[in-house]
């Protein structure tokens, strides 16, 4: 075999590889950012029932030990 082509086989090979690692990176960050934006929209939701006690609640809390 040709050393060209040896190099040539290796580099598409290598080529091939960082394709699927650059496209697993892409998926992940995809993943996290549908992950964060869950995480948002339960702050939300928790923070809008919260929004809806009555005012005063909490205030003379004892949490000494």
């Amino acid at each position: 075999m040709d050393v060209a082509l040896a190099s040539a086989l290796m580099n598409a090979q290598v080529g091939r590889l960082q394709l699927a690692v650059a496209a697993r990176m892409l998926r992940m960050n995809s993943d996290a950012a549908a992950s964060a934006v869950e995480v948002i929209e339960a702050a939300q939701q928790n923070f809008d029932r919260l929004g809806s006690a009555a005012a005063g609640i909490g205030a003379n809390l004892d949490v000494s030990v």
